[in-house]
């Protein structure tokens, strides 16, 4: 049994009833463009797909929506009125999403992803430090290196600058990187000599290099002016385990001087030519600039303090 308030009320819902999402995006992709191939291109679909998504809305619609000229298509009266709604729709939308991104971003600790031999030997030993400045702040250290997506859920990264990251990214510059050969003091008097220009390394000193900084005695030699004897060597997988093997006298390391500074300190390795600059530095990358007072511009300041 029915009446008529039955119908009016199914009637009123009808016409109230949405269109679906995805033919509303492609909609709005082609009215913005005007092109139906430009659109596909930016919601990665085909011109296919973004020409029937149209042609249906059409049809659920009853109206024309485009006038289609060779390869171009035109907003009608009606495209136009649509299109000014569902771009507001959409802007809402779009709104309320970053905001609820940036709300779940700010409930969340931030992610500091380091360079794994730089996070080991220098920023993990100094980090209760911070902590102790920044009670109550979260945040998380990843150790990570190369480059890397602040899509894939890191906030800020510590890399050195020997490889392009996007120009997106804001950088800012931690302190240089000063490299110089290591070795444990007891071994000096066998793999260094006093010669009439200074201390030079010996060709008898076992060079101790690492695949993932394979040019690490090459440049050091190009800053210093140096030729590099031709000596024994002897390769290890990562950086870390070239200056643990230094440690342990099988050899000399190119050591970077914040990631040897502790152990010079402790007396368990020494650097007889020093350390020079050898053009690379290290930076803080993040999607923006650091805002007055956040926890990313604290962080900013102890890192340049700690690392002078």
């Amino acid at each position: 049994m029915s009446s008529d308030i039955d119908g009016e009320f199914g009637s009123q819902y009808g016409d109230a009833r949405l269109p679906s999402l995805l033919a509303l995006r492609c909609f709005e992709a082609a009215a913005r463009l005007e092109h139906f191939s430009r659109a596909a291109q930016e919601l990665h679909l085909t011109h296919g797909a973004v020409s029937r998504a149209v042609r249906v809305l059409e049809e659920d619609l009853g109206v024309a929506l485009f006038e289609r000229r060779s390869q171009r298509v035109f907003l009608t009266e009606a495209g136009r009125k649509l299109a000014r709604a569902v771009t507001d729709g959409l802007g809402l939308m779009r709104q309320a999403t970053r905001e609820l991104r940036a709300s779940a971003r700010q409930a969340r600790p931030l992610v500091l992803s380091c360079e794994p031999t730089l996070l080991m030997r220098w920023l993990i030993p100094r980090w209760s430090e911070f902590q102790a400045r920044q009670a109550g702040a979260e945040l998380h250290l990843l150790a990570g290196g190369g480059p890397f997506a602040f899509e894939a859920g890191i906030d800020l990264a510590i890399r050195r600058d020997d490889f392009p990251w996007p120009a997106a990214y804001h950088a800012e510059s931690l302190f240089a990187e000063r490299v110089g050969p290591v070795c444990r003091p007891d071994r000096v008097g066998e793999w260094f000599a006093e010669r009439d220009a200074g201390v030079q390394l010996l060709a008898t000193a076992p060079q101790l290099h690492t695949r993932t900084r394979p040019g690490a005695w090459r440049d050091w030699a190009a800053a210093t002016e140096q030729a590099l004897p031709a000596g024994p060597e002897q390769t290890f997988e990562h950086f870390y385990f070239s200056l643990q093997a230094a440690v342990a006298g099988l050899g000399v390391a190119i050591g970077p001087w914040h990631l040897v500074r502790d152990d010079l300190d402790s007396g368990l390795l020494v650097a007889p030519l020093g350390f020079v600059a050898d053009g690379s530095r290290y930076c803080l990358l993040a999607p923006k600039p650091a805002e007055p007072g956040s926890l990313q511009a604290e962080l900013l300041q102890w890192l340049r303090a700690v690392g002078a």
